[in-house]
């Protein structure tokens, strides 16, 4: 009965902003659903698992610590994510982990974040930025791919590398964003 009222919730979600929020709000008023809407979000089989995505992005964008009793299932599930509209959540909901990891410092997700899944989201965000993907995808590669190298040191000359060599051929976007991710790495070895 419960799971039958979140799936109503989930009928009203559209693609726009303000549904997307609704939604996520819902959830956030009724966080006994956020399991069910993890569960969604990854079930590639379910109807409506684009509705569960937009809503688990939102959610992550204000109140990002709802995930992280789910961060396994989150990666467990991260190789999979292979469609455009996939990719670009879950590279959103990456890049909010790393910002608050490693440039909030958020203590509780200093101890969830474990090694493991942060070599798995480093291998990703490299795979993201060096495929054909949506430039939404790359752009949040790069600025996660910047946190974790703050961690790990291996990961910023190869970043720079990759930068510099696609930059050319980057749209407006992928540019300013490496622009920026350039400078915020010279600034860190000056």
């Amino acid at each position: 009965m419960a799971e039958q009222s979140f799936l109503k919730q989930l009928d009203y979600v559209k693609p726009y902003r303000a549904s997307r929020l609704n939604v996520a709000n819902w959830v956030m008023d009724h966080p006994e659903y956020m399991e069910h809407l993890v569960s969604i979000a990854f079930d590639p089989a379910h109807e409506k698992r684009m509705q569960a995505l937009w809503g688990l992005e939102f959610v992550c964008r204000f109140k990002l610590e709802m995930l992280y009793p789910y961060l396994p299932e989150f990666f467990h599930h991260l190789p999979h994510a292979k469609e455009d509209n996939v990719l670009r959540a879950i590279s959103f909901i990456c890049e909010l982990i790393s910002i608050a990891c490693f440039k909030m410092k958020d203590p509780i997700l200093g101890d969830a974040f474990t090694r493991a899944q942060k070599e798995l989201m480093t291998e990703y965000c490299f795979d993201w930025l060096i495929t054909e993907q949506k430039v939404a995808c790359k752009v949040r590669a790069m600025t996660a791919l910047y946190h974790l190298g703050t961690e790990f040191t291996w990961i910023h000359p190869e970043l720079l590398q990759i930068l510099q060599r696609d930059m050319h051929d980057g749209s407006a976007g992928y540019k300013a964003r490496g622009r920026h991710t350039m400078a915020l790495i010279e600034k860190l070895r000056a």
